[in-house]
């Protein structure tokens, strides 16, 4: 028979005051822990100066880290920044390309990231921050945070079609659409879908498997927080209770 062993309630994740790479990375909001394990394996985080590709690697707060050679700012200092994304903007910190980024759109020089992500035609919210562990309370799907959008189809939807979507559908071979609710308007083109996970162009897909084609997608809201008052491009800091009642949501201290 398995057991699973439970932590004690109020103890840390850390071993002699040191605590895992990849969520001290986090912590300095250079990545999720997710990808912060990413950049490790890759061997782009140093140390003390050396290379270390161990993802369970402890570190102390007097170690000195480095991300792709950038000394890492271990120092705190979190900003959450709310965005209405516009259309033809790419959702990273960068583009080869030389195409708008939604780090164009603000005013910041801290090193923020995109929590989750848009596709370039898809408008509406969008947080940045340098907060890597809420970051990926967010995102991570065992934590299904709601996230809800509004959709516009190139022709009417049937209530059995809808319900078919609903229910969850192929999206590509092996991969499935958990269920969500999708709310018809009247006129059947226009429709609300809201969802609990962040597959990569996933409303795209779960309609395109019944031969529709979405014409307009917009995020309205996503993880209780919403961009009212702000026009495409526009953006805004979190005030503090906002802050604090989004980490009550994702039950962070």
């Amino acid at each position: 028979m398995k057991t699973q062993a439970k932590r004690k309630s109020g103890q840390s994740e850390t071993s002699e005051g040191k605590i895992r790479l990849n969520k001290a990375l986090a912590d300095a909001g250079v990545a999720s822990r997710r990808k912060a394990d990413e950049l490790i394996a890759a061997g782009r985080v140093q140390v003390n100066n050396k290379v270390v590709r161990e993802l369970g690697f402890r570190v102390s707060g007097k170690d000195k880290l480095r991300v792709d050679g950038e000394p890492v700012r271990r120092d705190g200092g979190y900003r959450y920044i709310l965005l209405n994304k516009p259309k033809d903007t790419i959702t990273t910190t960068s583009d080869e390309r030389g195409r708008r980024t939604v780090i164009d759109l603000i005013d910041s020089h801290d090193r923020l990231y995109p929590v989750g992500r848009l596709d370039r035609q898809t408008t509406g919210l969008l947080l940045l921050t340098n907060d890597g562990e809420l970051a990926f309370r967010m995102t991570h799907p065992r934590y299904e945070i709601e996230r809800e959008y509004r959709v516009q189809l190139d022709r009417p939807i049937s209530f059995d079609a809808a319900r078919r979507i609903a229910e969850g559908v192929e999206i590509s071979r092996g991969e499935q659409s958990q269920p969500c609710q999708v709310i018809l308007d009247d006129d059947k083109i226009n429709l609300t879908v809201i969802l609990r996970e962040g597959k990569n162009r996933e409303i795209r897909r779960m309609f395109a498997a019944h031969g529709f084609k979405v014409r307009k997608l917009h995020r309205r809201s996503y993880a209780g927080l919403k961009a009212t008052g702000l026009k495409r491009g526009e953006w805004r800091e979190l005030k503090r209770g906002e802050v604090r009642e989004l980490r009550g949501r994702l039950k962070l201290r």
